[in-house]
């Protein structure tokens, strides 16, 4: 499943991201994945003290996402990763390693999300592709937004052919591993949002006993 979520940024928020990408170290993105000769794209300086705040600041705005959380059920993310993309500058098709060494251990990567930092109109190219199937999505975001996907999809991130992308990139160990699991719940916290005032309070208790016994069954908490 993927989702699509506006508005995970504040323009504050946004704001002090650009401002900080301005003032950060960049270094190689293939600093993190040596292996991959197809990434061509800079990332903040981990080893930069200050790189610390726009992981935060895009930690805490996803955790606040009541639709993020409940989509992803997270119980453990990798502090997210400021990127940029100058002209020319790409990552070439691949799949997201499926297990992260992070300072505070290992984290299976179930979901990866991307969350768009730069206006569309300020770049030319740059468009996030995903494999489904025999078909390929293509996302672009606004400032703010974010794009939810399997972690074991196929995806790439196409040539910048003018101005700069910016984008903060994360990974999700989700309580429930089983893609298909993980969306039955969802499936089933939707339909409680949608339609839980116009049910019977007995039948939104019954529904609920339901999705808290698969919670309790599935997950790995």
């Amino acid at each position: 499943m993927f989702l699509r979520i506006n508005n995970v940024l504040t323009a504050p928020e946004i704001a002090r991201l650009v401002e900080l990408s301005r003032e950060l170290p960049f270094v190689e993105g293939r600093v993190s994945n040596p292996a991959n000769h197809t990434k061509n794209n800079l990332q903040v300086d981990p080893v930069d003290a200050k790189s610390l705040e726009p992981a935060q600041l895009v930690q805490a705005a996803l955790v606040r996402c009541r639709e993020f959380v409940d989509f992803t059920l997270p119980k453990r993310l990798a502090a997210p990763l400021l990127c940029r993309y100058e002209p020319g500058m790409n990552y070439g098709a691949h799949a997201d390693a499926a297990i992260l060494q992070l300072p505070g251990g290992r984290l299976r990567s179930d979901i990866s999300c991307t969350v768009f930092v730069s206006d569309p109109a300020a770049y030319e190219g740059g468009e996030l592709m995903i494999v489904l199937g025999n078909q390929t999505l293509t996302f672009k975001g606004a400032p703010g937004d974010a794009i939810v996907y399997p972690s074991t999809t196929q995806h790439e991130v196409l040539p910048v052919r003018s101005g700069e992308r910016l984008v903060a990139i994360t990974f999700v160990e989700s309580l429930i591993a089983d893609q298909h699991q993980r969306s039955q719940v969802y499936e089933l916290s939707e339909i409680a949002a949608l339609a839980g005032l116009n049910m019977k309070w007995e039948t939104r208790v019954r529904l609920e006993v339901v999705r808290q016994n698969l919670l309790r069954m599935w997950s790995t908490s």
